[in-house]
């Protein structure tokens, strides 16, 4: 064996004790290797949350998700979303990373995928949701002190469009619907949005079927053996 090849095969080793670091996730078959990412809690963006706030932190995410594309080992990756919502910046940047990802990738909400969790939902390119899942999607909220000018008013419209853009970009929902939700008046207490559960989300085109983990995985080695095929 040569000094490149051992080299190589010492990055890679290096790049799966990485991965593996952040728990074993990491489970092999004979139809494909995946990796599975879990999106649980408030996503934590430039901020510390209290400690007794369960998240998911961008900055662990961001390079994880850069090792799983670039890992010679892992053949695709498996997105669990059980989610609050939380910093819309952080939120977004996951959901980029999985959109613009080659390798296949499948997600699932489970229990909840609210607020930014909705982005994070449709990155995957293909979309699973439970019966019992479900997903608010209301305007963009901001915490903190807000200056009452038309510059921060532009700035809320502007990130809300980022959102919509991303959302209707990655799923079938038309943004005609996906707006009516957002702006809903009658369905939430005392708030704007709308909730949506399982089947609903499919109807809508907000995502692309109803689901577990045994149609998810299903699917994610359907499209891993697609591109073997094609590849060869």
């Amino acid at each position: 064996m040569g000094v490149e090849e051992e080299e190589k095969q010492a990055g890679e080793a290096e790049q799966r004790r990485e991965i593996e670091a952040f728990g074993d996730t990491l489970v092999r078959t004979e139809r494909g290797t995946v990796y599975t990412l879990t999106i649980v809690g408030q996503i934590e963006g430039h901020q510390l949350l209290p400690a007794h706030i369960k998240t998911t932190r961008y900055e662990h995410v961001l390079p994880l998700l850069a090792s799983v594309e670039e890992s010679r080992e892992v053949d695709g990756l498996l997105v669990l979303l059980n989610t609050a919502g939380g910093d819309i910046e952080a939120g977004l940047g996951i959901a980029e990373m999985i959109a613009g990802m080659r390798k296949p990738s499948v997600s699932l909400v489970l229990g909840g995928g609210h607020s930014i969790g909705v982005p994070l939902a449709v990155a995957a390119k293909t979309s699973f949701i439970a019966p019992s899942a479900a997903m608010t999607i209301h305007p963009v909220r901001l915490t903190g002190t807000v200056i009452g000018v038309s510059q921060m008013f532009s700035y809320f419209r502007r990130t809300q469009d980022r959102i919509v853009e991303f959302v209707t970009d990655h799923s079938h929902i038309k943004r005609e619907d996906f707006l009516r939700l957002m702006l809903e008046t009658g369905e939430l207490t005392g708030d704007i949005g709308s909730v949506l559960y399982g089947k609903e989300a499919v109807e809508l085109g907000l995502v692309d079927r109803v689901g577990g983990l045994g149609e998810a995985l299903e699917c994610l080695y359907g499209e891993i053996e697609k591109g073997r095929e094609a590849a060869v």
